[in-house]
């Protein structure tokens, strides 16, 4: 007999991936198909159709089975991860109302109405009505309601992109506790939708009627119905599990599940990210998302455009690495990283603060991106060595907020997403951290967590710590080079710890007079 494998849909920002995983983490065939249904009616609008989304998962589907590696009637179940926080909202039929804002969108809600007295006054003694602000500004929801308000009206459903897809698999309005990222009216702490009298349902137009239930990660959502069967190829009636979200499917995938390993996401959003059993805030007021492991947290500080920066530079200046890629038939990163390594390390002074969205408070609203130590000296490629250093510092100054919050010392770095596939990112994160950089054994990490999430829930594996140990392995991995982590230790410590606290009144001037970013 066919030993058993596991079906995992990654739905990420770029693309969607079907992926088949054995019970030892070896994948074992891979579908990919690339999301070009974006589109922008405005500048800085990012929106995507969610049928879109669904007929991309069922092509990928179709591309998988078509490469006949495995037989579809090896597969024990079905899990699925979706990037976060991207609404889906659904009239009374179940059809959408509009297109999804994806998280990438920079829209914001013009009004933050007031909260009943009795939460304003409560808030504010706490000094937490600036966050609560910022979060009505910011959620989709409300822009909705304001500047749509006969589609809010219409509005019957109210689902992030993973409970959509889950309900298009099995027909259950349902979704993970772990997948609730996002705009919501959730209860972090508890992992559950906010309590009747919390704040959160007067700061959102969302009502409880309009959410799904919530499931723990490897939880059973119910089985692919005969017409997701018919769409996707999927083998009716396999069990759906309940999966996480991508990055939380990330960081259990890297075989993260204790503070002393964090996981660095070198992803379009950069992540530092630790696994702990106790509710930790990074940055104050700011709630860590639940784990892919139930009952486990994942503090985050995240740095909103990462590694889009690394494809920014490709599209602006790397057609000429892409190109000889092309015809030499390697893979882009090869040529890149030699680029990387013709500048030596901290770029012949040019140094980069990776700001390029506001923040709430670490970095602030009217925070913008900066390059400092611009000379005659300096080409396109000390450009690219500096936005790899400034990630890398930006990631290091997250992972010590974050060491200081929980009291435990982070020992090894663990790097996954597209950027992991690196070796000069790699290098360059171990000698800025000057701690050893690893790269998981694979690269599909997400979609491995929610394998090893559909393991535990169909009882393949006893546990999580247990399939962690079986499905998880480290790679590569990069030591620390002393006499360049001194280097980037100075750097580290008397430029960039300094550059955001030197330009922050030169920004809020720059927002005064441009009106970018605009105040809350």
């Amino acid at each position: 007999m066919t030993a058993p494998c596991l079906l995992a849909i990654d739905c990420g920002t770029q693309s969607v991936r079907a992926l088949l995983f054995d019970l030892q983490g070896q994948l074992l065939a891979r579908a990919q198909v690339a999301i070009d249904s974006y589109r922008a009616p405005e500048p800085g609008w990012m929106e995507g159709a969610p049928e879109a989304f669904w007929q991309h998962l069922c092509a990928a589907c179709h591309r998988l089975w078509a490469t006949g590696t495995v037989p579809r009637e090896a597969i024990a179940g079905v899990v699925l991860t979706a990037q976060r926080a991207v609404p889906v909202t659904l009239d009374a039929d179940g059809q959408p109302t509009r297109p999804s804002m994806i998280w990438l969108d920079q829209r914001r809600a013009a009004r933050a109405p007031r909260l009943p007295w009795w939460w304003e006054a409560a808030l504010t003694a706490v000094g937490m009505r600036a966050a609560v602000r910022h979060f009505q500004h910011e959620a989709e929801a409300c822009w909705i309601a304001q500047h749509q308000p006969e589609l809010w009206a219409r509005t019957r459903h109210f689902l992030l992109l993973s409970g959509y897809l889950n309900w298009r698999l099995c027909g259950r309005l349902a979704d993970s506790v772990a997948a609730q990222v996002g705009y919501v009216p959730f209860d972090y702490r508890r992992g559950r939708w906010a309590a009747p009298w919390d704040w959160k349902w007067h700061a959102l137009p969302v009502r409880r009627a309009m959410l799904p239930e919530l499931l723990p990660p490897g939880a059973r959502l119910g089985t692919v119905s005969a017409e997701a069967a018919q769409a996707s190829g999927i083998p009716a009636g396999l069990p759906l599990i309940a999966g996480a979200a991508d990055k939380a499917c990330e960081v259990l995938g890297a075989g993260c599940l204790s503070p002393e390993v964090a996981c660095l996401s070198y992803g379009t959003a950069a992540t530092v990210n630790i696994t702990t059993a106790r509710y930790l805030e990074a940055t104050r007021f700011i709630p860590p998302y639940p784990a892919a492991v139930p009952g486990h947290f994942n503090p985050e500080v995240q740095i909103t455009r990462g590694f889009w920066m690394v494809r920014w530079f490709r599209e602006q200046f790397g057609q000429h690495e892409e190109r000889l890629a092309r015809e030499r038939g390697v893979a882009p990163e090869t040529l890149f990283d030699e680029l990387v390594g013709t500048v030596p390390p901290g770029a012949q002074g040019l140094t980069l603060q990776p700001f390029w969205n506001p923040g709430i408070k670490q970095p602030g609203p009217e925070a913008k991106g900066a390059i400092i130590g611009f000379g005659d000296v300096h080409t396109r490629a000390h450009l690219y060595r500096a936005i790899l250093e400034g990630l890398a510092y930006a990631l290091r100054e997250a992972a010590e907020r974050v060491e200081r919050r929980s009291g435990i010392a982070i020992e090894r770095v663990r790097v996954a997403g597209g950027g992991s596939q690196s070796d000069a990112a790699l290098q360059i994160t171990a000698n800025v951290f000057n701690r050893p950089a690893e790269r998981p054994h694979l690269y599909e990490t997400s979609g491995l967590g929610a394998a090893i999430i559909a393991s535990v829930g169909l009882g393949l594996q006893p546990d999580f710590a247990s399939a962690v140990r079986a499905m998880t392995r480290v790679g590569q991995v990069f030591a620390p080079q002393p006499e360049h982590a001194h280097t980037y230790e100075r750097l580290y410590r008397r430029v960039y710890l300094r550059m955001y606290r030197q330009l922050a009144p030169l920004y809020r001037d720059i927002r005064d007079i441009t009106g970018y970013p605009s105040r809350d």
